[in-house]
């Protein structure tokens, strides 16, 4: 099942990402889907009502004097089976949070019966924010879905978290969303996941990163997902994006941020499975502005601390949770990987190594090796979707 034959609100609220939405209505429409655009009054700075009206093939509510458009938002919030407020921002996202009702889309959102989601937009430090994070919790609480914004380069400049998901991206998410869910035995009711890498930021453009793409946690959450459980994925930045029912994502840069989130979710969880790339050091200081060369200097002097170590948090708080770690290494792998287990009080680590070809970042496959205190299991190369199906099997049958 898909978004054709869906009726989808596309709510448009004031972003420079707004400039993708007629795209995204004619995504939508050429898929099936049956969509009525609604404005805040500012969007219409961004994007004009006549653009999405034409591929929309429907008239444009935005304004809040027009009382036929007004007196329709209640039937609207009980006509859609989703409302989609594709782009999100900072501002329409705290009205959210707090119950504001000053224009069509809040009134919409306010009365809707149907499904929420929501695609954030807005620049990086927005994005940080502690207010935003407030309001995002806030707005999940309430049952609101989020559609993860992706990293890259933002209207500001800034290379960094909040770029609006790619209306492809969003099509998929609302494709997977309409799927019905399977009926497969539900083993694990709650898993905390983490993927990707982390971002140490140097200077507003300038990071200290890895190659990791995320990709082996998001198999992790897939196959979990697909089994019943309830999912809370920590994901660093990466242009993977993620459409997974029962796969709620926890958007982070930062060591620091995956750390947090990490904290804040564990207690909830019966298993966690750490599969990011997490940074072991951070820059002491983050330049304000971009650093550049002075003619002279041959050497720059950079001063690292060292980040908090979320597997070995996590192992001394451990409870009755099933902790999995994963290890990447380059050489004395077994011994290296056996030394981590008992050091972090992991229950397992997943090894796997860059000298195995077919392994490692960036790869479809995956070839690693499953240490217990008491066991080694060796996996044979697979794609990354079958080596989480083996490990999740394989920690069942414990």
């Amino acid at each position: 099942m898909n978004v054709n034959n869906k009726k989808i609100i596309l709510a448009v609220s004031a972003s420079i990402a707004a400039y993708k939405t007629p795209e995204l209505v004619r995504l939508l429409v050429k898929a099936g889907a049956e969509v009525q655009v609604l404005m805040t009054p500012a969007a219409a700075d961004f994007v004009t009502p006549l653009s999405l009206a034409t591929v929309s093939k429907k008239e444009v509510f935005a304004n809040v004097s027009n009382h036929a458009q007004w007196n329709n938002h209640v039937h609207l919030g009980r006509w859609a089976d989703v409302l989609l407020i594709a782009p999100c921002s900072a501002n329409t996202l705290a009205k959210m949070a707090n119950g504001l009702c000053d224009n069509i889309v809040q009134a919409v959102y306010l009365s809707a019966t149907c499904p929420v989601l929501v695609a954030p937009a807005m620049d990086d430090d927005m994005w940080h924010h502690p207010a935003t994070k407030a309001n995002l919790a806030t707005i999940q609480a309430y049952g609101n879905k989020v559609i993860a914004p992706e990293h890259g380069e933002l209207a500001s400049g800034i290379v960094g978290m909040g770029r609006m998901a790619d209306p492809v991206n969003i099509l998929a998410y609302l494709n997977t969303f309409f799927e019905p869910a399977k009926a497969v035995q539900n083993h694990f009711k709650r898993a905390l996941i983490t993927a990707g890498p982390t971002y140490e930021k140097l200077d507003p453009v300038r990071f200290i990163g890895n190659y990791s793409t995320g990709k082996m946690g998001i198999a992790f959450a897939r196959v979990l997902a697909e089994q019943g459980t309830q999912v809370d994925l920590v994901l660093g930045p990466t242009s993977e994006q993620v459409a997974i029912p029962g796969v709620e994502v926890h958007p982070v840069e930062s060591a620091q941020e995956m750390y947090d989130k990490c904290l804040s979710l564990y207690d909830k969880a019966d298993i966690a499975i750490m599969t990011a790339a997490v940074a072991d050091f951070r820059p002491v200081t983050k330049a304000g502005e971009k650093i550049k060369k002075k003619e002279g200097d041959e050497h720059m002097l950079l001063e690292l601390v060292k980040n908090p170590d979320i597997l070995a948090t996590l192992g001394s708080l451990k409870k009755e949770q099933i902790l999995v770690g994963f290890a990447l290494e380059t050489n004395n792998e077994l011994e290296n990987a056996k030394k981590k287990l008992q050091k972090k009080n992991a229950d397992y680590i997943v090894l796997n190594s860059l000298n195995d070809s077919g392994a490692g970042f960036g790869q479809e496959t995956n070839k690693v090796s499953i240490i217990s205190a008491q066991h080694v299991e060796e996996l044979p190369l697979q794609s990354k979707y079958e080596v989480a199906q083996s490990v999740i099997k394989y920690l069942i049958s414990q």
